[in-house]
């Protein structure tokens, strides 16, 4: 995976291939989990909004049609090819890094030294993943059409940078790093790690089956996500409060427990586990058949 020399544009642009592939197969999944993370503590003696993630999947599609699932997907699409594009990119300049530094440039990198590579990939996302979050959840969390307040991610984009400027859009973006460094770090060293167990002694990991790939694809998604559900909660909630609500990190933390309590905490942790497995079994099997076709085309020195 983008070990040869020079190969980190290749990860690059198949790792854009790889997120578009991520996006649409797991997107409707997503809004659902949002929306449980985002949906109003219930008065005394009510029921709340949703009962779970099938009760949300099924109001959501009878009050908005099955369109209703893939809302705010245009923000990921536009911006998940250059996210994931630097995601993978940013993991093999990680790789690449650390092995100048290690005495023996020959020897394989361990499951720490690529959870340090991935996690520096999660650095790197934040740029775009924090303005393009901000607006997906804001456009996720509308439903119907008497509370529409933006009409599509550039618009959201306007009125956002018309309330507070840049700071507006980028609202959230510590709590993305908190979630995006660690995760990333889990994401590809699992990834990797699962990669090599699955592989016969002395033969080549690129050489897997697909089968193989979607398992370590998957699995990678679940380790993810194990780690990065209790920051993204947190920064769903920053992300869409009214301005003024929380005032920092703490703010929501201290107000998710106390509506929620710790089970607040992995709200959506469902739909985001429903999620994991195929969203990213595609991703990586669309980055390996991207990577493949690029090497095929530019062979590697």
């Amino acid at each position: 995976m983008g070990e040869a020399k020079g190969s980190v544009w290749k990860d690059f642009i198949a790792g854009g291939f790889g997120g578009i592939c991520a996006v649409v197969s797991g997107h409707p999944l997503d809004t659902i989990k949002v929306r449980l993370q985002t949906m109003p503590a219930p008065a005394p003696g009510q029921a709340p909004m949703f009962k779970g993630t099938w009760d949300c999947a099924v109001k959501t599609v009878r009050l908005e049609g099955f369109r209703g699932l893939y809302k705010g997907m245009a923000a990921p699409i536009v911006g998940v090819s250059p996210i994931f594009a630097l995601s993978f990119f940013g993991f093999g300049v990680g790789k690449e890094v650390i092995t100048s530094i290690k005495s023996d440039k020959n020897s394989k990198l361990s499951l720490l030294e690529l959870f340090g590579a991935g996690g520096f990939s999660g650095i790197l996302t934040t740029v775009i993943m924090a303005p393009g979050e901000r607006i997906k959840c804001l456009l996720q969390i509308q439903k119907g059409t008497a509370e529409k307040k933006y009409n599509g991610p550039v618009d959201c984009a306007k009125k956002l940078y018309r309330e507070g400027g840049i700071r507006s859009i980028y609202r959230g973006t510590v709590l993305t790093l908190c979630r995006d460094i660690p995760a990333s770090g889990m994401y590809f060293a699992s990834y990797e790690g699962i990669k090599n167990a699955l592989t016969p002694a002395g033969q080549d990991p690129t050489k897997l089956s697909i089968g193989s790939v979607l398992f370590a694809g998957g699995m990678a998604g679940i380790f993810n996500w194990s780690v990065a559900i209790f920051p993204d909660v947190l920064k769903s909630r920053f992300q869409t409060a009214p301005p003024g609500k929380y005032n920092g990190i703490k703010d929501v933390f201290v107000d998710v427990l106390k509506t929620d309590g710790i089970r607040g905490m992995y709200k959506g942790f469902v739909p985001v586990m429903l999620r994991a497995f195929p969203a990213n079994a595609c991703c990586f099997l669309g980055y390996e058949a991207a990577l493949k076709a690029l090497n095929y085309v530019v062979p590697p020195l």
